[in-house]
């Protein structure tokens, strides 16, 4: 086999594509081929040109313009090769296609995990309360509620005045003696996504576990009582009372915690508090109640059930909440 080695700034001739066999005139110039010869062997090259009788291709091994005999050329062999190689090609962009969209549908289901048939949650985060009205699942996002320290004056001044040392005890309370969404179930789901903050406290943040807990409210007629601090006058020291109820805070999904009590909650008021350290609590929390002859809470989320039989394997889509 004769080849003609041209410099790498050698004249590019005039080519009469036309006459070149079919799958041999658009080449892809970023892509590795094959020209097979008839005696079984093949040049590794980017793309080539058929000019007359001569066969012009670069070199994918000496990057530089070589020629061969154009009957020295086994076109049917060439063609089949590039097809093949195409189809391969093809083929592996579609599985590097499909990988990147499993790995954003994974990440999407992380983000909007579903917590019961068609009901999932939104991607913003928040705080959301599982519940289940007449069998139907549904999704209440819980309001936070600013509990406002109010000073309970009186006895507990005269009793400073009359003993420094002693505790001048402040209740934190959340107005209203009820809360807007009350669960229907007694030992409701919460999921919680919310950011850390960690400006908010001198102490490390609490780990999941012990970051969230679940609040017993002491009801009054006009009002609910998260807790108590008690103040020593003398020193400012300040702790806090209330009435936990044991739960099971744990990772769900992403960034989403499930926090679930460990028993069954008896009808009442209840709040989900953000512990800022062991020893502090937000101020501002989740309050809920439990109340299984409650009314439909407003607003909820509810699955959305396939139109016809032909959507019967599709999932439910969650319902948009009513205002």
């Amino acid at each position: 086999m004769r080849k003609l080695l041209l410099g790498a700034g050698a004249l590019v001739f005039a080519v009469s594509l036309a006459c070149a066999p079919p799958g041999v005139r658009a080449q892809n110039p970023q892509l590795t081929k094959r020209l097979i010869l008839k005696d079984g062997s093949y040049q590794p090259a980017t793309k080539w040109e058929v000019h007359g009788d001569r066969v012009r291709y670069y070199s994918a091994e000496r990057y530089e313009w070589e020629e061969v005999p154009s009957d020295l050329v086994d076109w049917p062999a060439t063609e089949k090769w590039e097809k093949e190689s195409a189809s391969q090609h093809v083929s592996e962009e579609t599985k590097e296609i499909s990988a990147e969209f499993e790995a954003e549908r994974r990440a999407e289901e992380a983000r909007t995990p579903t917590v019961a048939p068609g009901v999932k949650l939104p991607s913003q985060g928040g705080v959301f309360l599982l519940d289940d009205y007449r069998g139907q699942p549904q999704l209440v996002e819980l309001g936070q509620s600013g509990g406002e320290v109010k000073k309970n004056m009186g006895k507990n001044v005269l009793r400073a005045a009359i003993n420094p040392l002693s505790s001048m005890k402040q209740s934190i309370e959340l107005p209203g003696a009820r809360a807007h969404v009350q669960s229907h179930l007694t030992r409701p789901e919460i999921y919680v996504e919310v950011e850390a903050d960690a400006d908010a406290s001198s102490s490390p943040p609490p780990d999941t576990a012990h970051r969230y807990r679940l609040v017993r409210l002491q009801r009054r007629k006009d009002s609910r009582v998260v807790g108590n601090l008690k103040v020593r006058t003398m020193t400012g020291k300040v702790s806090q009372q209330e009435s936990y109820v044991e739960t099971i805070a744990e990772p769900f999904s992403g960034d989403w915690v499930k926090v679930t009590p460990t028993r069954s909650l008896e009808p009442g008021e209840y709040a989900l508090a953000e512990m800022l350290s062991d020893k502090e609590m937000n101020l501002y929390v989740w309050d809920f109640g439990v109340d299984p002859s409650a009314p439909a809470n407003p607003g909820a989320w509810k699955p959305v059930q396939p139109a016809s039989k032909t959507a019967a394997d599709e999932s439910p889509t969650l319902g948009t909440r009513q205002k």
